[in-house]
Formats: C-alpha cells, structure tokens, sequence
C-alpha cells in the first residue's frame, strides 16, 4: 500500500464532514410511525427559516471534495513507485466496502429473521431506513474505481473536466424543470458528486494560491446560492425537507453544485487560521484521534440510534417515534438524543469496528509539487 505523509487539515475536514452527518441524524431525525414502519423528518419541516443552516452543515460536498484531493495524490504516489492500478484500487476499496458489506448483510438477516420468524410487517422499511446513509459509500466506491480513468482526464483536459460537468448538472435542471423531463434528474447523480470529486484534484492549486483567491471562490458559490434559491426555482435547504415540492440532493440539482463551490471557498479560506491551530501538540493529537474514528463512527451510527431507541423502548415502555414537534421541550432533549446513540455506537466500535479504524479510508496528504501533475 502507498503510504504517504498526512495532512492534518484534510483529516480534519474529512472527519468533520462525517461527523456533522452523525450528529444531524442524531440529534435532529423526527420519527413517525405508519403502518410500513418508521417515517423520518426533520426540524426544518417545522420552522422556517432554518434551511440557511444546511448551508454549512450539509457537507457531504466536502468529503467527495477532500477524497478526490486525497486520492488522486496517492494514485500519482503509486504510479511513480509502479503499483499495478489493481493492486490500488483494492487496497483503497476493501478499506470501505468490506466494513459497509458486512453490516448490510447483518442488518439484512435481521429483517429477515424479524419479518419470517416474528411476522413484523414493518421491519423491511426500518432496515433500510437504517441503512440509507450508506447510500453516498456507494458513490463514493464507484468514484474511487473511476479513479485512473478521471486522473487522466484531468492531466488531459484540466478545468474543462469540472466546466463541462458542471454544465452537465445545469441542462439537466434545466430539461427537468422547464420541460418536466424528471427521469432525466438521475443524470445528476453521476455529474455533480463527480464533479465535487474532480474538485479536489485542484486543491493544491486552491491551497497554494493567494488567500484572495479562496474568498474568491467562497463569494462566488454564495452568490451563485443566493440566485438560484431566491430565483424560486431551487428549496432554500441543501437537504431533502418532507413536502417540498423538489429536494436538492434525491437526485442532486445545480444548487449542491453552488454549495460545493461555496464550501470550498470556505475550508480555504478558514485554512491558515485552521493550520496553525491543528500544529498545537495536544490539538494534533485530538485531530489524529478523531479523523481515526470518524469512518467507524459513521458506519455505525444508524445502528448506534435504532439499537438506542430499541433499549428505551425495552426498558420502560418509551416511545420509538416523537409524537410532537420540535417544541422547547424537544429542543432540551437534543442533548440525550445525542448521547444515547453515541453511547451504542462507542459499543459497537469497540466489538467490531476498530480494525478500521486503524485503516482510514481516505489516506491523506499530498505528493510533492501539489496536485496537478507537469505535462
């Protein structure tokens, strides 16, 4: 396997980027019940105004944006010390698909086992429910696989790549929005997570220009927000919110496009000021701990907050769903809705997730010379 020096600052974006998701599905996740099983919602379904958040913590553009950086150094890293592409790619891929396989597969036996043995009509959908945040995984697996094919269309075609994706997610928008095309949504699936991983091959080139350049950016993906949400044609959030009419990531819109570039111009921008807190002693090791367990974190977080709910239940009868909204009381109880699954999910890291957790997926650091290649 190459191995490479890290970089703190990309462990720590990559580690936050999944924590923010823990915590949202924590912390924020409303359940109700029907007949088929456990229906989600969240806060922003009750109050308005409060989709300006996802602004910042809908971040997922941020963990395909740092795997690309990361990635493709170390491909450029193996192809210098003549790794076979295959040897790579397996590497890297076992690292991610073997732990999210195996817990698919559990949770699968035991929604077998619920449904033909105990007759619980529901428990197929509260499976999936379960496992749905695994969904962006899978994207990001094939991402990875596509690897070689999108690092040579980097060296070759360099800003086209991201341009024309990018154009990509618009007419898509566009044939879907003006001319009611909405199977052809699904495109954007492919161009806009592709595109933010393509971004991250130009992160060094970002990282190494002047700070103007990463204010730059950030006012740019802010304006371009700013026009697309207040041109009525795009949600304010950049999270799906039961009711709304479209949601701007099942499948995504031109809107995660915006906030891609609006969230990279704000890493890079708050990235000195981060670099020089992260070469503290005790702050680096905090660092190194918390980007360790972040995989691991995520992975079982989902199955940290059912087994939760589940014990609560078991124990004094507790509700499985929030019968009300976020009231003041709700609000006062975020607090325990955190600790809970956090306390079943420290568990079920400890039984069967810290071999990953000494193998992050994403590597980190970057070759000498930054991340494009001389042609």
């Amino acid at each position: 396997m190459t191995t490479m020096k890290r970089e703190p600052y990309l462990d720590f974006l990559r580690a936050v980027s999944l924590v923010v998701v823990v915590l949202w599905h924590w912390g924020f996740t409303i359940l109700h019940w029907a007949p088929n099983g456990p229906q989600p919602t969240s806060p922003l379904g009750y109050l308005r105004g409060l989709w300006i958040l996802t602004w910042l913590l809908q971040v997922l553009p941020v963990f395909f944006y740092v795997g690309g950086c990361v990635h493709l150094s170390s491909w450029q890293r193996a192809r210098a010390e003549g790794q076979r592409r295959r040897d790579y790619l397996w590497v890297h891929l076992k690292q991610l698909v073997v732990p999210a396989a195996g817990l698919i597969l559990v949770w699968v036996a035991i929604g077998l086992v619920f449904s033909r043995a105990f007759g619980v009509p529901w428990i197929g959908n509260a499976v999936l429910l379960i496992l749905s945040p695994l969904w962006f995984l899978a994207v990001y697996a094939v991402l990875l696989l596509l690897l070689p094919a999108l690092a040579w269309l980097h060296e070759r075609f360099d800003l086209l790549v991201p341009v024309c994706l990018g154009g990509v997610a618009l007419l898509v928008d566009l044939v879907r929005l003006r001319y009611g095309w909405g199977q052809a949504s699904w495109i954007n699936l492919a161009a806009v997570w592709t595109l933010a991983y393509q971004a991250g091959f130009f992160r060094a080139r970002i990282a190494a220009a002047r700070p103007r350049v990463s204010v730059a950016i950030l006012l740019t993906g802010l304006f371009l927000l700013v026009g697309l949400v207040f041109s009525g044609l795009y949600p304010g959030s950049m999270v799906g919110v039961p009711g709304e009419r479209l949601s701007n990531m099942s499948p995504p819109t031109f809107a995660i496009v915006a906030l891609l570039v609006f969230q990279i111009g704000v890493c890079e921008t708050l990235r000195p000021a981060a670099e020089r807190m992260l070469a503290r002693p005790r702050v680096r090791r905090a660092n190194a701990f918390f980007a360790r367990y972040a995989l691991p974190l995520f992975l079982f977080h989902a199955s940290g907050m059912a087994v939760a709910r589940g014990i609560g239940y078991l124990i004094d009868g507790g509700q499985l769903t929030d019968d009300r909204g976020p009231d003041w009381i709700w609000w006062a109880e975020r607090p325990l809705a955190v600790l809970g699954p956090l306390l079943v999910t420290v568990v079920l890291i400890a039984l069967f997730g810290r071999r990953l957790a000494l193998h992050p997926v994403t590597g980190g650091g970057q070759p000498a010379g930054g991340g494009h290649p001389a042609k």
